[in-house]
């Protein structure tokens, strides 16, 4: 039976098992090569998206649980790359190998919606669900102050949320 739900601002319908991960419709049905696969059981935080504005791993998450629902990958942070976690990623040199930072800007944008302007600590829970293979812990959490500086700035910041026990 057919899937209906929205990724990115925009309805899609997919012909899928229903027990398919989300994961592998984004990458392999949609094309949305953004969100990596990992771990395959929850642990490491690549393929982290966002569904009805909360943090999530797709690589667990049914497809059939989101229908009708929203979902926002790397690609819907922002198609142009300006959001200002981007920015800040750039800037910093942030990734080494880059694999983990999909995972990693998707959790950030979620922390920054809930909390504008973070301290280390709640940096540190939110994003203790992102395994970074080469360690850049410290130029992400930089990355992260960075852009709740420029937020702060510029615009209320948007995203997800981080669900209570991540903080």
């Amino acid at each position: 039976m057919p899937i209906t739900f929205r990724v990115n601002g925009e309805s899609v319908t997919v012909d899928v098992p229903a027990d398919m991960p989300l994961l592998w419709v984004l990458r392999d049905v949609l094309g949305l090569k953004g969100t990596k696969f990992g771990c395959g059981i929850a642990q490491c935080g690549a393929c982290t998206v966002h569904i009805d504005g909360r943090v999530d791993q797709s690589c667990r998450t049914r497809v059939s649980t989101v229908r009708d629902r929203d979902v926002v990958t790397i690609e819907g942070l922002s198609p142009d790359g300006s959001h200002p976690l981007q920015q800040a990623w750039r800037d910093l040199d942030v990734p080494q190998c880059g694999f983990c930072q999909a995972g990693q800007l998707m959790a950030a944008s979620a922390l920054l919606a809930d909390n504008p302007n973070p301290s280390d600590a709640p940096i540190d829970r939110a994003l203790n669900r992102n395994l970074c293979r080469c360690g850049t812990y410290v130029r992400i959490r930089e990355g992260i102050h960075r852009a709740a500086a420029a937020m702060t700035d510029d615009a209320p910041a948007g995203g997800a949320r981080v669900e209570e026990d991540d903080r």
